[in-house]
């Protein structure tokens, strides 16, 4: 991105921050009409855009083993029969699954949580 404005910060370390446009990440298509922006991930959370063209469902039951959660930006996605439009959020807790689909065509900008593993108190 070239729309650099100086907020007078001079403690921002460039390799912790990343800035980008969407729609110049380049698509993976999931399935015939639905798409995926994969975002840049750490090593607490994986981004991802989805498009869905109109009359698309999902390839298959996508089960989550950590969380997954999603805001619908625009269009409409139909999960278990409701229908979420733009400004719908959805929170899926580890074990849930989901199969969406879309009459109308969305996009959704959705974060994966992986399950985190306990670590040990350390001894002090």
């Amino acid at each position: 991105m070239s729309d650099r404005v100086s907020d007078g910060r001079s403690d921002e370390r460039p390799d912790l921050v990343r800035y980008l446009r969407v729609d110049e990440v380049e698509p993976t298509e999931v399935a015939p009409g639905i798409t995926r922006r994969s975002l840049p991930r750490t090593t607490l959370a994986d981004g991802w855009v989805i498009d869905f063209a109109p009359g698309t469902r999902w390839p298959r039951l996508d089960r989550h083993e950590g969380e997954e959660r999603y805001y619908v930006i625009s269009g409409e996605v139909i999960e278990g029969g409701r229908r979420l439009g733009p400004g719908s959020y959805v929170v899926f807790a580890p074990g849930s699954a989901h199969r969406p689909h879309s009459e109308s065509g969305a996009r959704m900008l959705g974060i994966n949580i992986p399950v985190s593993t306990p670590t040990a108190p350390s001894a002090v």
